[in-house]
């Protein structure tokens, strides 16, 4: 008897724990959108009742908004197989609440907003047969005071699907709420179409209550039209609407996780035999405050320092590309046009071309003209006998033309060898531009990577103050961790606004290097070794050689005379000592040179009047026109020693400049050494930080978890996300450093590879491996 007794009551449990579920679900619409969701539903309601349950889900019956199917759609569950029913479409809320009774088990959920339900503080459960509802705290006045903390509206429009405008009595929520608040609103119904522009005249921000299951290309199409008219924008409805580009939403990440896990709990329930008349109807969660930053730079949304420590910042998962975004090429070309000081320095230029073309026009002709008048003593024009009237005027042409002088020729090759060298100099100045440039890049790439990880360590913090006020709650800890962590939050949004401040002035260098107005609003691409702009650039080939010990002193070696050829710096000093030596060669044998040139005039009587102006008979008539040619050669005996003087200056210049050149071959041999250094350093670090930043990441999973079981203290938890930030820090600054450091090699060597063609990129790499194999 009692092995027969037993043999039932395993009998019983084998067929309990293998019994199979059937669930019928009811919606508005079985969109694209909101199948997904419905799988997430399936799992977890599979993972919550386990293996031993076989849950088989009916298809998915929508009513298309239409309230006679969804009533059909909810007697055809009736009179089918189905165990359960799960309903969370407005039509089937609206026919479930006209039943009477309801012969199988239902659960609502999600679809009706909880301004619409009026309990009693005491009532938890239903209280009715057979049925449940899933009260979550969505509330339209709950949002729109949340959307009014950031931004103070007068006239809201309230964009929401139109078969619920139909369905819902929304006035007696807005009316009385708006009235109370002094403002105004207007319902903008949302088809399956979509809206027109003109639907959002008249407004100044709008709260998105529908297009939950509207696609992806169908909402970019809804946000663009809602940023490119400049209004701020709320969503009902979740996070996704915010990463799509709307700007801000009340609703946490976790909401639908949340929302799914009391669904299937309330399934489980059921299927151990609790009516769902006695589950319970609230699902508690907080409220969250999530804003796009992109979206608010996009329609110039003014966001305030006070938002950091309340609100979720996220980029926007579809965010555009704007015309003012920057890579480190677009940043370089337009310092190369538009820099001031280079712009300086071609000047310049210019300048010592008009010093050799003065010095050229030396050898030019010098042709002068003049007139003259002269009023003679009448007394004495009387007795000159024709030779000199008392009125006269005349005129003269002077040709002077140099023929060769030393000193003139001289100056000519000194002025040309000084404009090279001012050449040499702006080329120099073209580097440490280009430099500048990548410094900035890279350096603002640097402050943006630290604002985004500060503002996700301001995140980790706001999770890790959760769990402390949970644990507080619960008893697990005591009141100090949840103000060390408030304390913590604090310092953690100072942390973000230093940083955001100090990329802003990251931005103000590189408007200053462009010449652009200094606050324009710019963004910076990011850069990856050999991705991007970098792709094309050989720096891979360099990581490959330098990564290699064996290659190394070939390669610096190679590096060094790169550098001394290509330094401007160096051509600089040659252009100086070749100016300088021509100095001294005409202070030397040049003064023994003469100087040759040629001299003629013509002189012409114009008019003569008065005494004298008449020649006596038998005096010769003096010509009207008369003219003279003379060459001049000259040659210095000497010039109060200043030939002597001027040959030992230009001597101890030339030393001068001597050891000024070899002053810089030093230096280009010393950087190219400290940098080839530093990169070798650079390779190690990005590795290492790789392997850091994913321990630390784990450890802090870890303590997370450990905390929220109570099994480390506070301290552990603030030190593991410490550790984190820093080897975030370091593993995303590694890559950027490396190519930093490049930069400053490049500038070393004097070849930037980003301003030179691929072909020519080719050849250079061509031949450092062809050096390095003739030195292995």
């Amino acid at each position: 008897m009692k092995k027969s007794l037993l043999f039932f009551f395993v009998l019983i449990f084998q067929l309990n724990y293998s019994q199979t579920i059937k669930i019928g679900l009811l919606t508005d619409k079985n969109s694209p959108e909101v199948k997904p969701l419905l799988e997430q539903l399936k799992t977890e309601i599979r993972a919550v009742l386990g293996q031993g349950k076989t849950v088989n889900f009916k298809n998915v019956l929508s009513n298309n908004y239409n309230l006679e199917t969804a009533k059909a759609n909810y007697e055809s569950l009736v009179n089918s197989d189905a165990d359960i029913i799960l309903a969370f479409g407005v039509m089937d809320n609206i026919v479930l609440s006209q039943q009477e009774s309801y012969t199988k088990p239902v659960i609502v959920f999600g679809s009706i907003n909880s301004d619409f339900i009026n309990l009693p503080r005491e009532q938890k459960t239903s209280g009715i047969n057979n049925i449940t509802y899933i009260i979550a705290p969505l509330s339209y006045k709950k949002d729109l005071n949340a959307f009014k903390t950031i931004y103070n509206y007068k006239n809201i429009g309230i964009i929401i699907d139109d078969y619920i405008i139909d369905a819902l009595p929304l006035e007696t929520v807005f009316n009385p709420y708006f009235q109370k608040e002094g403002k105004q609103y207007r319902l903008i119904p949302l088809s399956e179409n979509g809206l027109s522009a003109s639907d959002l005249d008249g407004i100044d921000a709008v709260y998105l209550a529908g297009g939950f299951d509207f696609s992806n290309a169908q909402f970019e199409e809804l946000t663009s039209m809602i940023n490119t008219k400049k209004l701020p924008s709320f969503s009902a409805n979740r996070v996704k609407d915010v990463e799509r580009g709307i700007l801000a939403t009340n609703q946490p990440q976790t909401n639908l996780d949340q929302f799914f896990r009391r669904i299937a709990l309330n399934v489980e329930a059921i299927v151990n035999g609790t009516n769902a008349s006695e589950l319970p109807l609230l699902l508690e969660y907080k409220n969250k405050l999530t804003i796009n930053y992109e979206t608010a730079k996009r329609i110039d949304f003014p966001l305030r320092y006070a938002m950091l420590g309340s609100a979720d910042f996220i980029g926007g998962s579809t965010k555009p590309k704007t015309e003012n975004s920057l890579s480190i090429l677009d940043i370089m070309r337009g310092v190369l046009d538009q820099n001031l000081g280079l712009s300086s320095n071609k000047k310049s230029i210019e300048l010592s071309s008009q010093d050799v073309k003065i010095a050229k026009s030396g050898y030019l002709p010098n042709v002068t003209a003049g007139v003259s008048g002269v009023y003679l003593d009448p007394r004495v024009a009387e007795i000159s006998n024709g030779s000199n009237p008392e009125i006269s005027t005349s005129g003269n042409v002077v040709l002077e033309q140099l023929i060769y002088s030393e000193s003139a020729s001289a100056n000519i090759d000194i002025k040309e060898d000084l404009q090279k060298a001012q050449e040499a100099v702006y080329n120099a100045s073209e580097l440490d531009a280009l430099l500048n440039a990548s410094v900035a890049y890279f350096n603002a790439l640097i402050l943006k990577t630290n604002t985004n990880i500060q503002n996700q360590n301001l995140q980790i913090t706001k999770r890790n103050l959760e769990l402390a006020e949970q644990n507080f709650e619960g008893g697990a800890s005591g009141k100090s961790d949840v103000l060390r962590f408030r304390s913590q939050l604090a310092q953690n949004t100072q942390n973000l606004i230093d940083a955001g401040n100090q990329l802003r002035q990251a931005y103000f260098t590189i408007n200053q290097l462009m010449n652009s107005p200094i606050n324009k609003d710019i963004d910076i691409n990011d850069a990856m070794l050999s991705e991007g702009v970098f792709e094309n650039y050989k720096y891979e080939d360099f990581y490959t050689i330098l990564d290699d010990p064996k290659l190394q002193p070939a390669l610096i070696e190679f590096l060094v005379k790169e550098g001394k050829k290509n330094a401007p710096e160096l051509k600089n000093i040659n252009y100086n000592l070749s100016a300088n030596d021509r100095t001294y060669r005409l202070n030397d044998t040049g003064r023994f040179i003469p100087t040759v040139a040629l001299q003629g005039q013509y002189n012409l009587a114009i008019s003569q009047s008065g005494k004298g102006s008449t020649v006596p008979d038998g005096f010769p008539v003096t010509p009207d026109g008369t003219y003279n040619f003379g060459l001049n050669v000259s040659l210095p005996i000497f010039n109060q020693n200043q030939r002597n003087i001027n040959r030992q200056t230009a001597k101890i210049q030339e030393e001068q400049l001597g050891y000024e050149k070899e002053n810089i071959e030093l230096n280009i041999e010393k950087n190219v050494n400290d940098i080839v250094l530093d990169l070798i350093s650079e390779i190690a670090n990005i590795e290492i930080s790789k392997v850091s930043e994913e321990t630390a990441k784990e450890s802090l999973e870890l303590t997370q978890n450990a905390y929220k079981q109570g099994a480390v203290p506070v301290i552990q938890l603030i030190d593991a996300q410490t550790n984190y930030l820093q080897t975030q820090l370091a593993s995303a600054t590694a890559n950027y450093n490396y190519l930093l450091t490049s930069m400053q090699l490049e500038r070393a060597i004097g070849y930037f590879f980003l301003v030179h063609t691929e072909a020519e990129n080719q050849q250079f790499i061509q031949s450092v491996n062809q050096y390095i194999l003739s030195k292995n």
